[in-house]
């Protein structure tokens, strides 16, 4: 950091002009129309391109299906209609032939004035900015306004200053790049292993049905009329499954219902027979209360098969429904469904090499997503400060 300090210092020690950005870059291109591009292989930038982390599309021009914007020069392109509103995006070349969707302000930066990688990583700190200035009644006709957008104030420190910062922040990314690079090979990994340790390949496994193993049970009805929106106990249904409870029920209720009818024990593989079919959760033991018949569990023995196999088996299991419109799981279906079953001491082998990978590559507090984390947070911050200048008194 000392050394950018010091070119500040050196270049810009009372402060940097403010700009509008409609003064130091301009939003760029002509729609052209699919008929106009004729057979040649053009690139488009899209949203869902976006979404599917892909650079672009690679399509016949009269494909692509509607006007699209001709990209000449490198671009910025900022989203300006849901769902992304808005979005940035940082093109340093253009192929030939390459055009964006409308869903884009593709904007050029004045080379004289402005870094491409400064634009790109200031409008990254203004989104918020720019969300609140979105107008329109409905989420498909909401929008970033052409005149808003550029009117968005930017400082212009000199053009040292600002390779500067872009090299300091382009480190940043890179780091965070390679921990993603790295979190996803984890992660095939991990889904490898979990498919050969739990696969007919590992030795002395014995073929079963759920329904060999244990009882399958769920909770004593609860009627609307027990619940509340606020209250003692939480009642998890379906759509709030594994997620924040939005419903309530009395403690005494759950007391009488706990201690009376089936209820699962601290360990117990919750699973979902409804909604996102065969969504597993581990019940901790804390005070709650699930949905009858939309989730349910398997009252098995932990000296034939532990809880903790029990769990990831279920991420395996490709389970059969009735094929209805609203997909639904029936007890004599999750009793039918097969599952092999070492011995409990490889049980406990392949839990624990699992573990291991599940930590690397889920768990927040730890391992390469909570590096990941960190890293962005600290990107974000010298992001922040790193763009933030004194304004220069006129």
């Amino acid at each position: 950091m000392s050394q950018i300090e010091e070119v500040i210092e050196r270049l810009c020690p009372d402060g940097v002009p403010y700009e509008t950005l409609r003064t130091v870059a301009q939003i760029s291109g002509r729609n052209i129309q699919p008929s106009a591009m004729g057979d040649a292989t053009v690139t488009v930038y899209s949203l869902p391109a976006f979404d599917n982390n892909r650079t672009a599309e690679r399509l016949i021009g009269s494909d692509v299906g509607s006007a699209k914007t001709a990209l000449a020069h490198p671009t910025v392109l900022v989203a300006k209609l849901n769902p992304h509103i808005p979005r940035v995006w940082k093109l340093a070349s253009i192929p030939n032939n390459s055009y964006s969707s409308p869903e884009f302000f593709p904007l050029v930066p004045d080379p004289n004035r402005l870094d491409l990688g400064f634009l790109y990583y200031f409008i990254s700190t203004q989104l918020g900015k720019l969300a609140s200035t979105v107008t329109g009644s409905t989420n498909s006709h909401k929008r970033l306004h052409r005149e808003d957008f550029l009117g968005l104030r930017i400082p212009v420190p000199p053009l040292e200053v600002q390779h500067e910062i872009v090299k300091i922040l382009d480190t940043f990314t890179d780091l965070e790049a390679e921990l993603e690079a790295e979190l996803e090979a984890r992660r095939q990994q991990y889904h490898y292993c979990q498919r050969l340790l739990l696969s007919s390949k590992v030795s002395r496994s014995v073929p079963l049905t759920l329904g060999d193993i244990g009882k399958v049970s769920m909770c004593k009805r609860v009627f609307k009329s027990q619940t509340s929106e606020e209250g003692e106990v939480p009642f998890f249904k379906i759509g709030t499954f594994g997620e924040q409870a939005n419903s309530f029920i009395s403690r005494e209720l759950f007391e009488n219902y706990r201690m009376n009818y089936p209820f699962p024990k601290k360990g117990d593989v919750l699973i979902s027979a409804a909604g996102t079919i065969g969504k597993s959760i581990t019940y901790d033991g804390a005070p709650a209360y699930f949905q009858d018949s939309n989730i349910v569990w398997i009252d098995n023995n932990e000296k034939i098969v532990k809880n903790s196999y029990l769990r990831y088996w279920y991420r395996t299991v490709s389970w059969t429904t009735d094929g209805s419109i609203i997909r639904r799981l029936y007890n004599d279906q999750i009793r039918r469904t097969k599952i092999l079953i070492p011995p409990i001491a490889e049980q406990e082998r392949i839990v624990s090499i699992l573990d291991t990978f599940d930590a690397l590559v889920n768990d927040l507090n730890s391992g390469l997503p909570a590096e990941l984390n960190a890293r962005r947070q600290q990107y974000e911050y010298y992001r922040d400060k790193l763009l933030t200048f004194k304004e220069l008194k006129s």
